[in-house]
């Protein structure tokens, strides 16, 4: 099933948000498949915080339709909260209390029964690598075991969506990536996740859908791969055995480069599926076997530069 096929767990429609004369949202259209993650690129200040803040009902929209997790925001902002789970760019951890103690004081403010509250804590220490420091106050903790309790606490409501505002902004290589780690789990259980970044990496490792927020505006949408073709610079390399394949190959590709002076040939090409079968049916047509083919594009940084003007390099 096509991702636009998919139900939404997240639907969004002509949202608005300005403060004063300041247009922060731009009537921006999107939607979340259940089940997915969903990433908002975006520098800072293109508004990704506060799409999360009107989507989780912490901030009135000034326009649009939205539905999230099956609740009208406007009119069913109750249950809304009951289907969501936030964890912001700044930690709700109480660092003044153990590990345990964060996640039952989130079970009581669910209004959960302790032994339950009790339960779901020593489940959550476990599955986020805590059990060991249950019992520390979270103020000796490192960053990342900081933000895994934070994404911890916001499953003790067993929310089907959560909102992921910049999870990994300061944390080291190796904390990302067991971040990427739970965040793929949790999907695989069922949740869908919209994920605020500004790691191009993070977003192409993560996201089934990327939307690019600039301006006030989404600015192009889709898969990773999608995006990589929106800009130029890619290429399918051909290898071939000999020299009189690659000859009679670039005399049919007249826009092809010998890479480096090897048995090697770049073709423009934009990746996709049809342009490589184009090139595999040219070299049919002219008897040349290549031993060799890889499709070579642009990244997520050379995207961001081409429609965001360069504030990639400057916020990755």
């Amino acid at each position: 099933m096509l991702y636009n096929e998919q139900p939404a767990a997240i639907a969004v429609s002509g949202l608005c948000k300005s403060f004063g004369e300041h247009i922060v949202l731009d009537c921006i259209d999107f939607k979340v498949a259940e089940g997915s993650i969903f990433s908002l690129l975006g520098p800072n200040g293109a508004g990704k915080t506060t799409t999360v803040q009107i989507l989780s009902t912490l901030l009135r929209a000034d326009g649009g339709e939205i539905n999230v997790g099956g609740y009208d925001l406007a009119t069913q902002p109750a249950g809304v909260r009951s289907a969501i789970g936030v964890t912001g760019q700044f930690s709700a951890v109480d660092e003044l209390l153990t590990a345990r103690e964060n996640l039952i004081l989130m079970g009581d403010l669910h209004h959960m029964p302790r032994s339950e509250s009790v339960r779901i804590a020593d489940e959550l220490l476990e599955r986020f690598d805590l059990a060991e420091a249950a019992d520390k106050i979270a103020n000796t903790f490192s960053g990342g075991m900081t933000r895994r309790l934070d994404l911890a606490m916001t499953l003790v409501g067993d929310p089907r969506i959560i909102f992921l505002d910049e999870p990994t902004v300061g944390l080291d290589p190796r904390s990302r990536r067991v971040m990427w780690d739970i965040i793929r789990d949790l999907v695989a259980g069922g949740v869908t996740i919209f994920l605020t970044t500004q790691y191009l990496e993070e977003a192409d490792q993560l996201a089934d859908q990327i939307a690019v927020l600039y301006q006030g505006r989404i600015v192009a949408q889709g898969t990773a791969d999608q995006l990589k073709r929106l800009v130029p610079g890619g290429y399918i390399k051909l290898d071939f055995a000999d020299t009189d394949q690659l000859d009679a190959a670039a005399a049919a590709f007249g826009d092809g480069a010998q890479i480096n002076g090897d048995l090697t040939l770049a073709i423009p090409s934009d990746g996709a599926v049809k342009s490589v079968r184009a090139v595999l049916d040219r070299l049919d047509e002219i008897r040349v076997e290549a031993e060799g083919l890889s499709v070579h594009t642009p990244d997520l940084d050379d995207v961001f530069l081409a429609l965001t003007g360069g504030y990639a390099k400057e916020n990755a």
